[in-house]
């Protein structure tokens, strides 16, 4: 969240400020038949299709549900504030990633953005969006100082 509590809207702002977060654990992506509770999971989040209640849960859980796992990840967190109806700061981080040939699955919440790379290419995505911060940071920097001229 940003000093006065509110979302970024901005996408220079949103990219420089968006301190991505390795949380630690490995989840995975799996799928429910239609109509399925999964509360019982107690999962990360869900997602439901005609075709199936997609669930992201911890690994741990998942093998001990006997789920099918679709797909092992890493989570990151973008801790900036992001509103809602920001424009461009998924294809910004999609691009980013893309250069780095790294896969990414994105879930916008309430407060931040939640990446799901795959597990391996872990580190790589978190240095490719520090990266990408980093330029953002310069290119505000240099706007900055030029409307102080």
């Amino acid at each position: 969240m940003n000093s006065a509590g509110v979302p970024v809207r901005e996408l220079a702002q949103l990219l420089a400020s968006m301190r991505p977060v390795l949380n630690a654990g490995v989840y995975v992506f799996a799928s429910l038949p239609p109509g399925s509770d999964a509360a019982a999971l107690d999962p990360l989040a869900t997602f439901r299709e005609r075709e199936g209640l997609t669930v992201i849960i911890d690994e741990p859980r998942a093998l001990a549900a006997k789920l099918t796992v679709l797909f092992r990840a890493a989570w990151i967190t973008l801790s900036v504030h992001s509103d809602l109806q920001a424009v461009g700061l998924t294809a910004a981080v999609a691009t980013a990633l893309t250069q780095a040939n790294i896969s990414c699955n994105v879930v916008a919440a309430a407060f931040h953005d939640h990446l799901f790379v795959p597990l391996e290419s872990a580190q790589a995505a978190l240095d490719a969006l520090l990266v990408l911060q980093g330029e953002s940071r310069k290119l505000l920097e240099s706007q900055s100082a030029a409307v102080r001229r």
